[in-house]
């Protein structure tokens, strides 16, 4: 039977920075999980031993509660489940489900040739070992026998009823020669044993979704499937899908940039959703309150920095001036890069009587200290062109003299600078 309440999960692999795309993911989740009173549960996919590391745990659960999206379970550790994983490859292999294969890549792809001659390159495998009846063994990976007639739908609250006919899907490793199990046995049996009833992540996951589909099948009668919703895609001003190699992807930059949580957190709901009526800020209540995943649009998103810029540029506004002044601190105080003056020289209260105006100027946090390190950087004059100016003898000398005692009688208020 179907629980109650909905169960979702986000399910990030430790591998490096928090990216945008994942960020999103999560908050889609969040806001479907708030929304219904249903659990988000927080399932960290470390099974890749050598690209983990700690460090990205930790940031990835620090990015998440930045951006505002917390969770009720968790966070579970795919490397400490592998007995789970163990058992149900058993469970397929007693069954018939699956089976011992000891080809090699380049096995497959020689036959593959011999039999097909072109095609044969893009061709997958084709199911030599079926019918061998391995034992375990060094060298033998455990596959799926996947079916040879028939179609396999995918439930998509984005994307309708995507259909995949069986016959090209090929028999896929569901654990490796070693015993560890591939990333496609792990999420399946990981969210039949959570009890996840909606699958929410990127749309790249589509493709492979039938098979999970067909191992969910294959591995228990009385659960019944989760309902996916495959997330668009996000893209660059070159509607190029967003890469690490090429754009600034990762949640932690715009946080060092100085984009305000509540600002990213705005900006990322309406990747790919809107809430109607033209409207582009809104509060976290009306986003909990509006967002449906039949809402969400299948084209790709496009991430713009510009955009981005602009919604935190309002939301910097929004602020009050205590508040401004506190969250520019990190900046002005040297915690992150920007500043041109030692954190010695800084003075609260002197930028403070300043904050209101370099409120209305900045977009980013980053760009505060540039506005206002005229009042706290040491000059330093360019002694080359004072040696020149000085040396005229045009009365340059009696000129600065004479501005700054005219400068000693200016009270340097707003409205008096104004008004000059």
């Amino acid at each position: 039977m179907t629980p109650a309440l909905p169960r979702l999960r986000f399910a990030p692999s430790p591998t490096g920075f928090f990216h945008v795309g994942g960020a999103r993911t999560a908050l889609f989740n969040w806001l479907v999980a708030r929304r219904t009173g249903g659990v988000l549960v927080l399932r960290i996919e470390d099974t890749d031993t050598e690209r983990n590391r700690d460090e990205w745990t930790e940031g990835i659960q620090s990015a998440m509660r930045w951006v505002g999206v917390d969770w009720d379970e968790g966070p579970y550790f795919q490397s400490r489940r592998g007995h789970l994983y163990a058992d149900a490859a058993d469970r397929l292999r007693a069954d018939g489900s699956a089976y011992f294969c000891d080809c090699r890549s380049d096995d497959v792809k020689a036959r593959n040739l011999a039999r097909l001659g072109k095609d044969g390159e893009q061709a997958g495998y084709d199911g030599h070992c079926r019918d061998r009846r391995l034992e375990p063994g060094e060298g033998r990976a455990l596959r799926f026998r996947s079916p040879d007639e028939g179609t396999t739908v995918v439930v998509d609250l984005i994307r309708g009823r995507p259909t995949f006919d069986n016959a090209t899907i090929e028999d896929f490793v569901i654990q490796r020669s070693n015993g560890g199990a591939m990333f496609i046995l792990a999420n399946v049996v990981d969210d039949i044993d959570m009890g996840i009833t909606h699958v929410v992540r990127g749309e790249e996951h589509l493709p492979n979704t039938p098979k999970a589909v067909l191992l969910w099948q294959a591995l228990t009668a009385d659960v019944e499937l989760p309902v996916f919703a495959h997330v668009p895609v996000l893209v660059n001003d070159k509607r190029q899908k967003l890469s690490k190699r090429r754009d600034k992807v990762a949640v932690e930059e715009y946080r060092d940039l100085g984009i305000l949580a509540e600002a990213m957190r705005n900006y990322l709901v309406l990747l790919g959703w809107a809430p109607g009526q033209d409207r582009e800020i809104i509060s976290v209540q009306t986003m909990i309150d509006e967002f449906r995943l039949e809402d969400v649009n299948s084209s790709p998103a496009f991430f713009d920095l510009v955009k981005l810029s602009a919604f935190n540029g309002e939301y910097i506004r929004a602020l009050s001036v205590d508040e401004f002044t506190e969250r520019s601190q990190p900046w002005l105080t040297g915690q992150f890069s920007g500043a041109s003056f030692p954190a010695s020289s800084f003075d609260e209260a002197v930028f403070r009587s300043i904050a209101p105006m370099v409120q209305e100027r900045v977009r980013l946090l980053s760009e505060v200290p540039g506005v206002v390190d005229f009042l706290f950087a040491e000059p330093v004059p360019d002694q080359a062109s004072w040696d020149k100016t000085m040396a005229s003898g045009k009365g340059a000398a009696e000129m600065l003299a004479g501005f700054a005692q005219a400068g000693m009688d200016v009270a340097w208020a707003a409205e008096d600078c104004s008004s000059r």
